[in-house]
């Protein structure tokens, strides 16, 4: 009778043991953001892939071939590029990943302003764009600039190692943004930020096709669902775009 009795009181403190476990267990399990589905519609915007992602259409990816037009002289005073530098606020020896680098227009003045401290991760998907930037860090002389090939749903950075997001005008773009907007969150430091500059779909006056510009509203609504980001401030300073930010939590700010 004891030995039975003796094994009733293993089972239940063994039960007890493991209970605990798996109640944490499906606690995490139900803490993992679920993706957000994605949606094809056969009637959408020229524009536009057909691709629906929280109510708004995705936008063509524009091609290498056109990497002259990044670099056209008017650009400075359309956008004011060295504005947009100004407030990013950034200090010498920090991380920053240029997501959608393309021919570096960026990225460069980016490395100068970080000193050799500094490092710029140029992330594109598309090798033609990198090998441009290879060239144009030869010409310069500028050891900083590092080109990174990314995919479609990953830009391929590591694991809390950035200091800053810089987007400007590619976030639309994303086939997979949910995706990637997890991968972006994983590579930041705590306390790090991402900057999304995007044409303001607010302003109709603003000329540029309508799946190419992106609400405020709408970038809010699409980090919303990346748990341990914040929005921090949206700039309106640029004369067609919008600069939003979002930190992530933990670190110095």
């Amino acid at each position: 009778m004891k030995s039975v009795q003796q094994f009733c009181c293993a089972v239940l403190v063994l039960a007890a043991a493991v209970t605990p476990k798996l109640g944490l267990a499906q606690r995490k399990q139900r803490s993992v953001p679920r993706a957000p589905t994605y949606e094809m519609r056969r009637i959408h915007d020229p524009n536009g892939i057909g691709k629906f992602y929280m109510g708004r259409e995705i936008a063509h990816v524009m091609g290498h071939q056109a990497a002259d037009w990044l670099e056209r002289p008017e650009r400075e005073e359309e956008e004011r590029p060295s504005l947009l530098l100004d407030l990013l606020n950034l200090k010498p020896g920090q991380v920053i990943a240029d997501i959608g680098a393309g021919s570096g227009y960026l990225s460069f003045p980016i490395a100068q302003r970080l000193g050799p401290t500094g490092k710029v991760m140029a992330v594109d998907v598309q090798p033609e764009m990198l090998e441009i930037i290879r060239k144009r860090s030869a010409e310069k002389k500028l050891s900083n600039v590092i080109p990174v090939l990314g995919d479609e749903k990953d830009p391929k950075l590591s694991p809390g190692s950035v200091d800053l997001i810089l987007m400007v005008d590619v976030y639309h773009e994303f086939s997979y943004p949910w995706e990637m907007g997890q991968a972006m969150v994983r590579s930041l430091k705590p306390g790090g930020r991402i900057a999304f500059v995007e044409y303001r779909l607010e302003d109709p006056t603003v000329p540029i096709k309508l799946v190419h510009k992106m609400s405020e509203a709408q970038v809010k609504k699409e980090m919303a669902i990346h748990p341990g980001m914040s929005w921090e401030r949206t700039l309106r300073d640029l004369p067609r775009q919008h600069v939003i930010f979002f930190r992530k939590a933990g670190g110095a700010r």
